[in-house]
């Protein structure tokens, strides 16, 4: 069993054991079909992965991790907002007449703010001070622009990234540790595609800064499960399990903005057959 599929189990037994039902209460999103999506949620569910020790990929069923790495990519490098510019449909449903899911996600990754030392924007200055200031406690990112949300298709869900380094003993070499924050998310659907994009992202991140991977920290304000995911859940953690496989990065890659999907590999991944899972909107 990979560490993230005992994670996953975890997380989804507490949620349908002790979670509370929205179910008759105001909610947003809706099934194709006009229905309310209602829901069983946690609040403040908080995981830890050391990447050191294995990537966090479940196996009870695949992650598209090329695919997952380019949404991340499409957010954290392009910086798009377009949904053509991306190479799955995952974002169609969210598309307003123009093609763009409006301010959201990349568009706010994008936007320059001044500094002392000069324009840059998030993404940027991120990459800058952990060059040269990696034991800043003021790196970090945030998507959820207030200002910008009534031109936002959708809130952000996974809104901000802080970065931490440390120095381990005996270690020349820094070790970079990243908190995930999330003020909501679909575990089915969505819970391990975050978890294994921002992985990618913090080791990308660590190659081209010259550090050892740490740990990511998953933090989830509404974890929930939807109503019509219930069944599909119970079945997904009683499935037969794997060892998590070996991860790759292309070691010839030291700008961040020229990594690609192809950059990434999972090898001997092992996992359960896929399933047909709706999605509210």
């Amino acid at each position: 069993m990979s560490y993230a599929d005992k994670v996953f189990i975890d997380m989804c037994r507490d949620i349908l054991e002790n979670g509370c039902s929205t179910e008759g209460e105001k909610v947003r999103p809706k099934w194709e079909d006009g229905s309310y999506a209602y829901t069983i949620k946690r609040f403040g569910v908080v995981n830890r992965y050391d990447l050191r020790k294995e990537f966090p990929v479940i196996t009870l069923r695949k992650t598209a991790i090329k695919s997952a790495t380019d949404e991340m990519l499409w957010i954290w490098q392009k910086k798009s907002n377009r949904v053509s510019e991306l190479g799955s449909h995952i974002w169609d449903a969210w598309a307003d007449e123009n093609g763009t899911i409006g301010k959201a996600y990349g568009y706010q990754m994008g936007v320059k703010h001044q500094y002392k030392e000069g324009m840059m924007d998030q993404v940027d200055r991120v990459i800058y001070d952990l060059k040269n200031n990696p034991f800043s406690r003021r790196i970090m990112t945030n998507m959820y622009v207030h200002q910008d949300l009534h031109e936002m298709r959708l809130y952000p869900c996974a809104y901000s990234m802080t970065f931490n380094v440390t120095q381990r003993k005996g270690e020349e070499r820094l070790t970079l540790n990243a908190v995930l924050n999330q003020r909501s998310q679909d575990v089915l659907t969505a819970n391990n595609w975050n978890v294994a994009q921002y992985a990618v992202l913090v080791h990308m991140l660590a190659q081209v800064c010259d550090m050892n991977v740490g740990e990511l920290m998953h933090v989830i304000a509404d974890a929930h499960i939807y109503d019509r995911h219930v069944e599909l859940v119970k079945e997904l953690i009683e499935r037969p399990v794997y060892d998590a496989p070996t991860f790759w990065l292309n070691p010839d890659v030291k700008d961040f903005y020229e990594f690609t999907k192809d950059d990434v590999k999972l090898i001997d991944y092992k996992f359960g057959e896929q399933i047909t899972i709706p999605v509210a909107v």
